[in-house]
């Protein structure tokens, strides 16, 4: 039994050990469990074995001896029993011991079985799992190639993200020195819409609708330089207005460079300023020397310096204006220095200022090209007048002028005092050497809204004719008059126009005599631009921070119309006069006689922006 046992158990084992050699690592546990339950028999094999071994010689010993030995004695019967019952018990010990192996051997077989049917179970699932593991191994496969491709793609993804950035980087860096070069300019300008009329007695009434757009463009070069250009509406012919009426078929309207300049102001020198190009006016002036929608051309000099206490401020300038340009002869220009300054006392503040300009050669103002005053017609006293494409006033006709360019420019009449020469052409009478003094007042009130401004100004020219001509034929000189070449004017008004619902209130009062200015250039919305007697009240309303309502009334007339080329003889507005008595549409019926006093009302509604 126990060799029985122990060849089962060896042939267990061995099997065993076969079949785990033919399993995978992963079965190692197995074999220890074989391993162990055969260290546990072996010993127990063993000793059965050897029991066995020991017990079976004697007997064959004792047989042999007791067929020759000699009866027993009843010691020895005892002696035997005991060696049998001894015998008995240990069997009985031993057979339990193959009992509890038996036991054991079952519990093992069962464990074996239980094994190989787990190992079968596993073997079954090893080969699952090596199938899934292969099936894992392709989708890993798959997975590798997948993630290299995406490894490819997120490579050339990233390449064109780099390339993508460095563009981005590039347009941004793009953007933003636009942005800093958009950011040194300034847009500026305004759209002005105006009903106006014009009532004279004797004359019929007119009226006229009209347009002004102007559009502005500042920038800041670099620290020391300031551009601008500007664009407005207006005839060519006609550098004293930006006005387009409505009319002419629904034509389109002009629209053309109204400045265009250069400043420099070096930031090292805050005290020196310097201009060159087509610029507004950068000197302390009103329209009586020249209307506000003209800009001069030619340079600007000026130093300026602050100051604390009663003089806050003095600055020193020079100007050289040039306003014809001749390729056969001498050009014409204006040079002219102001000094001004300005003070401050308590609640008071005034700039006072004096200029000196000197028009060289302004006949050639007599002598424009039908481009220079937009002429419509064309022509010469044999043949008359012919018409041309222009778009302008066309030749000033006052007196004795020519009819057809080259002619006098004056958009809006010649009235001051002019010749004509041996060979025909025209001259001014006087020569113009300007003398202008303002004194700019302001006071501020209780109500910061209401300062109180009052502007007064004497104007005098230094280079005109001692004696005026007449009206009459031939227009003989007029002894008995001095030199009409003096201006007079003040300008009162309280409040102001900066913020929303300023009001502003306010009256003028004009004096200028004949050859006081060039009627050429001068404020072109008064009743003439020289020989005048001119009232003027305004009132205006800031509606909104960006738009202006405006009311103006002009009220003047003829100054002198014993003078020669005054407006009540040639009515330089335009009405129609219905009992004129002398050549022209005259407004009165012979020199001498007091003009009518001509009305004209200004309704304006101004966008800034």
């Amino acid at each position: 039994m126990s060799t029985k046992l122990v060849r089962i158990l060896g042939n267990g084992y061995f099997a065993g050990m076969t079949r785990v050699q033919k399993e995978s690592t992963g079965h190692m546990r197995h074999s220890f469990r074989w391993l162990g339950i055969f260290i546990i028999a072996l010993p127990l094999s063993t000793s059965l074995l050897a029991q066995t071994t020991t017990t079976t010689p004697p007997k064959k010993k004792r047989v042999k001896t007791a067929a020759a030995a000699p009866a027993a004695s009843q010691q020895d019967v005892q002696t035997l029993r005991d060696l049998v019952l001894a015998q008995q018990k240990q069997l009985e010990a031993q057979n339990q011991q193959v009992h509890q192996l038996q036991d054991q051997l079952h519990e093992v077989l069962d464990a074996v079985q239980q094994s190989n049917a787990t190992t079968q179970k596993l073997q079954g699932g090893a080969e699952q799992a090596q199938a899934t593991a292969a099936q894992a191994q392709q989708s890993a496969t798959d997975a590798q190639h997948a993630a290299a491709a995406a490894t490819s793609a997120a490579v050339s993804a990233t390449s064109a993200t780099s390339l993508l950035e460095k563009q981005s980087k590039a347009e941004q860096t793009k953007l933003e020195a636009f942005q800093n070069v958009l950011g040194r300019f300034r847009l500026s300008g305004d759209i002005r819409m105006r009903g106006e009329n014009f009532t004279q007695t004797g004359t019929q009434d007119r009226n006229r609708a009209r347009v002004r757009i102007r559009l502005g463009l500042d920038g800041q070069l670099n620290e020391d330089f300031v551009g601008s250009i500007a664009l407005a509406t207006g005839s060519l012919g006609d550098p004293t207005t930006t006005n387009e009426t409505l009319t002419n078929a629904f034509d389109r309207k002009t629209f053309s460079l109204d400045r265009g300049y250069i400043t420099y102001s070096p930031v090292a020198h805050s005290w020196l300023s310097l201009t060159g190009g087509k610029f507004p006016y950068l000197w302390q002036r009103t329209s009586v020397t020249g209307d506000p929608d003209l800009n001069p051309e030619g340079f600007d000099q000026k130093i300026s310096f602050n100051y604390k206490g009663f003089v806050q401020n003095f600055t020193l300038q020079a100007m050289e204006l040039l306003y014809n340009e001749s390729s056969t002869g001498q050009d014409s220009y204006v040079l002219g220095a102001q000094a001004q300054a300005r003070l401050k006392a308590g609640p008071w503040t005034a700039t006072a200022s004096v200029l000196n300009q000197h028009w060289n050669r302004p006949d050639a103002l007599l002598q424009a090209t039908a481009f220079e005053v937009g002429a419509t017609t064309t022509g010469s006293s044999t043949v008359g007048s012919l018409p041309v494409p222009g778009e302008g006033q066309g030749c000033s006709t006052n007196g004795n002028l020519p009819k057809f360019a080259p002619c006098a420019l004056a958009p809006n009449g010649m009235t001051n005092a002019t010749f004509i020469d041996a060979s025909g052409k025209p001259h001014f009478y006087s020569g113009f050497d300007l003398l202008d003094f303002i004194v700019n007042n302001q006071i501020q009130t209780g109500a910061n809204k209401f300062p109180i401004n009052l502007i007064l100004e004497y104007e005098q020219n230094l280079d005109a004719a001692t004696h005026p001509l007449s009206a009459g034929k031939g227009n003989p000189v007029m002894t008995d008059l001095g030199s009409q070449n003096k201006t007079y004017s003040g300008d009162f008004s309280v409040g102001r126009a900066v913020r929303r619902n300023d009001l502003l209130f306010g009256y003028a009062w004009l004096r200028q005599e004949q050859d006081a200015v060039l009627a050429s250039i001068a404020e072109s919305d008064q009743r003439a631009p020289t020989n005048i007697l001119q009232n003027r009240v305004y009132a205006n309303w800031k509606v909104r921070s960006n738009t202006l309502a405006s009311f103006t009334w002009w009220y003047g007339r003829t100054l002198n119309t014993n003078l020669e080329n005054n407006a009540a003889l040639f009515n330089n507005w335009g009405g129609f006069v219905s009992n004129a008595a002398v050549a022209g549409k005259s407004t009165i019926s012979a020199p001498g006689q007091q003009e009518p006093w001509l009305n004209r009302f200004q309704f304006d509604l101004i966008y800034t922006y």
